[in-house]
């Protein structure tokens, strides 16, 4: 289940402290190297955004330390710079493509489109399923058929009227500053097929030489194209402005349109850009950044190591580009380059274990080099916004292992078929066909610790095809070689139909694409339903190369953490006790920065992170109301605040539910969550409407008009409790 939350009070108004408002002064630094067109707020001359994959602050086993722990250069100048908020949450389903996209647009999946990833299910005009990858560059459909045919054209990244989701660097670019991307999901290109549909035709066009050289050789089309970016402004300066290179950056659904920009796709371009002309980028620690094979640039998405991409981040703000945005593969997993195959061998380790010690390592070594390169080109906290974050958390599946003389651990990696009988510190998930488990082959799922399920046809939630399937998956047992020995545990946690996905941000505006139901898992077994049995021997077997799941509801998986350093920013340390999520990492920073989005966001600004002086007047005044506001918006809103808490509680027992001959209990309690989603959606809008006028449009919150949703909010987070008890 999800945990208890903290939850506002209805007399929460009075009971909140004002804002501190003294920030810690920064040290002095050489004049920084900038974009001399570019026009930020609050003394910021640079923007660093790193988004790391699956990277713990909370220890996954008591005698190790952390992921951040073993990364000292990065925590301590978050938090000894900065605010690191350690109560932050992700979106559902929370996967790397969902996880990033939500903070990078500041919008829940139902306004950004990917409700379901890295890929997701999609119902054909003939009933069955296609599924489609997450992972595509900003503007691609969705392309679940046909190259030529697609079953589904509107945009991956769908939002409100079927448009395109906006783009996360319009206003940087309006603002005359360049945007550059690493490796980061779906700003860059994500592919180089030769799909008429695909990257490189929508933005080479099928006819070019880059769309040509993916056709004969797609590995290096790969390296030259996919995963960096720089999205130009319009600035005499910019790394577009005469390059022979540039393509039109082009968002036709972009609000208040966006014409004239253009974009330099992929490291065969942008590399001599940001190097005076030298194809080859160098990383933290000195190493030319390469492909496995030896080629100079994009590393692939596993190769974005930290020394990688920082060395990609340092070059471009070093040159010029004072804005970037940044991903950081996961250090859980191991990825060794294969130069012959071209491509990385990954496996998994667990906390503790030598391999990830080392990479952990390695991570911290590139943040010491990182910060301290910076610094000596005039990059540095006194002028430069940094927002470090993660995707998502995840669950390691497996034993404790044995200590060794170095304070590592070692594990046992046997390949375990009898669950019954497999040893203590065995490591791998639990792989589950549930095909085969169930005896029945109507329905597909996105495979997942969080599976969503696709029954063929598409029929409705009431339907008693998928009535029955619900209460078959309510009665399944399999052992879990991790609690006791192997002892048979039921694998539902949660379910959710289309009802409770509402309440979840998981419906977004193409109903192709809606689940017919989620079920949330038990977090040692990742799901599938080939029909076949899983590739490591029996149904379920352990998989010792898949150790950490994710996208599932258990609080290690949701909880994560942001940190801010920079102009603006107050020096606190870790603050564990507001409760955020990724959505409010976007309008935070935009706050700081002076700028606009083009539509509005779902998260409110973390005042809690800001200095008075760079807290918007209309957000200092009456800071109680404004406080106790945001605080009960995020319990009532969010994927992992209480009312969804409650709701998923309450629809588990409704689909849970009733028999062939009476549903009716499942009927009266799903009626009634639909009644408190409609209510509950009235209010948070409410008040995110106070709270957004307050800190973009420059209009106070009015506190007595605060106190009607501040009771309305917390009555029907209490509702959605007692629904959740009584049902």
């Amino acid at each position: 289940m999800l945990g208890v939350r903290k939850v506002a009070a209805l007399g929460a108004l009075a009971g909140l402290a004002a804002l501190v408002a003294a920030a810690v002064g920064s040290t002095s630094s050489p004049a920084a190297a900038a974009a001399t067109g570019c026009q930020l707020g609050s003394g910021i001359k640079h923007v660093i955004y790193l988004q790391f994959d699956n990277t713990h602050f909370r220890r996954d086993v008591s005698n190790v330390p952390s992921d951040l722990e073993q990364m000292p250069h990065l925590l301590n100048f978050l938090t000894s710079n900065g605010t690191l908020f350690t109560d932050d949450h992700t979106i559902l389903i929370s996967h790397t493509a969902g996880g990033i996209t939500s903070s990078l647009t500041g919008l829940y999946p139902d306004r950004m489109g990917l409700t379901v990833t890295n890929s997701y299910g999609v119902f054909r005009p003939d009933g069955t399923v296609g599924f489609p990858a997450a992972f595509k560059y900003w503007t691609d459909i969705v392309d679940s058929g046909t190259a030529t045919e697609p079953d589904d054209p509107l945009p991956n990244m769908i939002t409100d009227g079927q448009k395109n989701t906006p783009a996360p660097w319009v206003p940087y670019t309006r603002a005359g500053c360049d945007f550059g991307g690493v490796g980061t999901a779906n700003i860059e290109l994500e592919n180089a097929n030769t799909s008429p549909t695909g990257d490189l035709a929508r933005v080479f066009g099928p006819t070019s030489p880059e769309f040509a050289e993916a056709g004969t050789n797609s590995a290096k089309a790969q390296t030259d194209f996919v995963g960096i970016a720089i999205h130009c402004s319009q600035a005499t300066d910019s790394k577009c402005a005469g390059n022979a290179n540039a393509r039109p950056d082009l968002l036709p659904d972009e609000p208040g349109g966006y014409g004239g920009f253009q974009a330099l796709f992929g490291a065969k371009y942008v590399d001599p850009s940001i190097t005076g002309g030298s194809a080859c980028v160098t990383n933290t620690a000195g190493e030319a950044i390469s492909d496995p094979a030896g080629n100079c640039g994009f590393p692939g998405f596993d190769g974005m190591l930290a020394k990688n991409t920082l060395g990609y981040v340092a070059q471009m703000q070093e040159s010029g580009v004072p804005v970037t945005f940044a991903y950081i593969s996961d250090a859980h997993d191991i990825h060794v380059p294969d130069p012959v195959a071209d491509t990385f061998r990954s496996h998994a380790d667990g906390p503790g274990e030598a391999d990830f010690k080392a990479q952990l390592k390695a991570y911290d070594d590139a943040f010491a080099a990182f910060f301290s390169g910076l610094a000596a080109h005039g990059i540095d906290r006194s002028n430069t916004l940094f927002v470090v974050t993660v995707d998502e958390g995840d669950h390691f599946a497996g034993g404790l292992g044995t200590p060794q003389s170095d304070g590592s651990l070692a594990y046992s990696h046997t390949n375990c078929t009898d669950m019954t009988a497999c040893p203590s510190n065995q490591i791998g998930e639990v792989n589950l066909d549930l095909r085969q488990a169930l005896g029945r082959n109507d329905f597909s799922v996105h495979s997942d610790d969080a599976p969503t399920f696709y029954v063929n046809g598409n029929p409705s939630r009431t339907d008693p095809s998928v009535r029955s399937l619900e209460h078959a998956l309510t009665n399944l047992t399999e052992p879990d070689p991790y609690v006791n020995g192997g002892q048979k545990v039921p694998v539902v946690v949660n379910l959710a139909d289309p009802v409770e996905e509402q309440t979840l941000h998981m419906v977004n505006t193409d109903p192709l694409r809606t689940p017919t139901f989620t079920m949330f898992g038990n977090d040692d077994i990742f799901f599938t339903a080939s029909g076949f049995t899983p590739s490591c021997g029996a149904n379920p077997c352990v998989s010792p190369g898949f150790a950490w799941n994710h996208g599932d509801i258990q609080d290690e998986i949701g909880n994560t953490w942001v940190g801010f350093v920079g102009p603006g920013v107050q020096s606190r340390g870790v603050d564990s006790s507001t409760w955020t999520d990724h959505t409010n990492v976007r309008p935070t920073i935009l706050t700081l920065l002076g700028l606009k989005d083009d539509y509005t966001q779902d998260g409110r600004v973390l005042v809690e992170a800001l200095s008075g002086s760079a807290t918007p007047p209309a957000l200092r005044a009456n800071a109680p109301t404004v406080r106790a506001l945001g605080t009960l918006y995020e319990q009532l809103n969010a994927p992992f605040g209480d009312f969804a808490n409650a709701t998923l509680s309450a629809s588990t027992k409704a689909i849970e539910s009733g028999s062939a001959t009476d549903d009716s209990k499942y009927t009266r309690i799903e009626n009634r969550i639909a009644d408190l989603t409609a209510q509950r959606n009235a209010v948070a809008s409410q008040i995110h409407s106070m709270l957004y006028d307050a800190a973009f449009n420059g209009k106070p919150v009015n506190p007595l008009q605060a106190i009607a949703p501040l009771v309305r909010g917390g009555a029907l987070i209490l509702q959605a409790r007692l629904l959740a008890a009584t049902s």
